[in-house]
């Protein structure tokens, strides 16, 4: 399905009914990312998961954007379909647009699952070297991306797992470079959101692969140890992208902190 929201159609699935849940996805993924977590809730919740804009089935952006543009296109987009407020799960960079939404609409925001994400902005070295893998992004499309791309999965999944690693590019397919090489400039200069943390009072699952290089356990440690009464779990041999790599842990903790929440 596909919905004109601030000036950009969007993709997006939305079935069930119940408590509602937010799905966002990952850098340079999509939200068919995930498909086994719908599955696992399917008949439990009411489901939406986005695409951000030039990925998936959404536009490409009409020109540069933030991530706080991304959660107003997600926030839109959610009560244009009478969602009015919703469990919001975000991993890397949907839990980036997370925090963002916290921070802008918090009476959206019902609950958080914030998985392999950080609090964190770049440093300003870390800033400079996405933003000239922007450019690179921009000349070559994705192949500029094939190292970031072996590391968004742990190392058990590499030597172990190759239809993960198969499934990972079967969905990232191709986005357009402009997309790729946008996404990469709003994710350089996002925020810092450690102090946003001590302001969430929602109930928080903190999810974290024990083998993410990306955004790490201690990056985890952070943002449970900054929200009060938030709940960190590490799933173990499962990296940057830890439900793709081991979805039973991630389901189990995912479905049972959703029932919990009535």
């Amino acid at each position: 399905m596909r919905r004109a929201i601030n000036g950009v159609t969007l993709g997006y699935d939305l079935e069930g009914a119940g408590t509602a849940v937010l799905f966002l996805h990952a850098f340079p993924l999509n939200r068919r990312m995930w498909a086994a977590q719908q599955e696992a809730l399917r008949g439990q919740a009411r489901i939406l998961a986005a695409d951000f804009r030039g990925f998936g089935e959404t536009d490409l952006s009409p020109g540069p954007y933030s991530l706080e543009d991304l959660a107003d296109d997600v926030l839109g987009l959610a009560r244009s379909l009478g969602v009015g407020r919703a469990v919001v799960v975000g991993l890397s960079m949907g839990g980036y647009v997370a925090f963002r939404l916290a921070a802008r609409a918090p009476e959206f925001v019902q609950a958080l699952v914030l998985a392999d994400t950080r609090a964190e902005a770049d440093t300003p070295e870390g800033r400079t070297t996405r933003l000239d893998l922007a450019e690179r992004v921009q000349r070559e499309g994705l192949a500029a991306l094939e190292q970031f791309m072996q590391g968004l999965v742990g190392p058990t999944t590499r030597t172990s797992r190759p239809e993960v690693t198969a499934r990972l590019r079967q969905i990232v397919d191709n986005p357009p470079p402009e997309a790729l090489a946008g996404a990469l400039r709003a994710l350089a200069y996002r925020p810092d959101s450690r102090p946003l943390l001590a302001s969430i009072t929602v109930p928080t699952l903190v999810l974290v692969g024990e083998e993410d290089g990306l955004t790490t356990p201690e990056s985890a440690r952070v943002i449970a140890g900054g929200i009060r009464g938030a709940r960190l779990v590490v799933l173990p041999q499962a990296g940057h992208l830890s439900n793709l790599e081991t979805p039973e842990a991630f389901n189990r903790e995912l479905v049972a902190f959703v029932r919990e929440l009535g």
